[in-house]
């Protein structure tokens, strides 16, 4: 077990790396120009426009991606260790899918997809 100024150091330095790793995008992205003196161009340069065209597309793309690649994933690793073991999962998948079409609301769908799984996980474990 940790002793108290072990666990207080720990905790200090992981609030230190989560605060560089929110803060690194700004401090890596910001311009050392504050106005390039063009008129029509918003004060930004050439460069700075294809940063920021860049990033919307990233800001568009990576969400979506991530989000793919956790539902997959959660999906995909209990069906491949047991097919039988993995009905639950696949069940409350696609129902959480069709209710979240049918209703569009977030709450509605992860809830009535988790009580599902849990029913059904009860009914297949016993």
């Amino acid at each position: 077990m940790l002793g108290i100024k072990t666990a207080a150091l720990y905790t200090a330095a992981i609030g230190l790396l989560v605060f560089f790793c929110r803060a690194f995008p700004f401090l890596f992205l910001r311009s050392g120009k504050k106005d390039s003196g063009h008129a029509g161009d918003g004060g930004q340069t050439k460069k700075q426009m294809i940063l920021g065209r860049f990033l919307a597309v990233v800001e568009k793309a990576v969400p979506p991606a991530a989000m793919t690649v956790l539902a997959v994933n959660s999906v995909a690793a209990p069906v491949k260790d047991n097919l039988i073991g993995g009905i639950p999962v696949l069940a409350a998948s696609i129902f959480t899918l069709l209710v979240h079409l049918w209703r569009r609301n977030f709450l509605v769908s992860i809830l009535g997809g988790t009580v599902l799984y849990m029913v059904l996980e009860r009914l297949l474990a016993g």
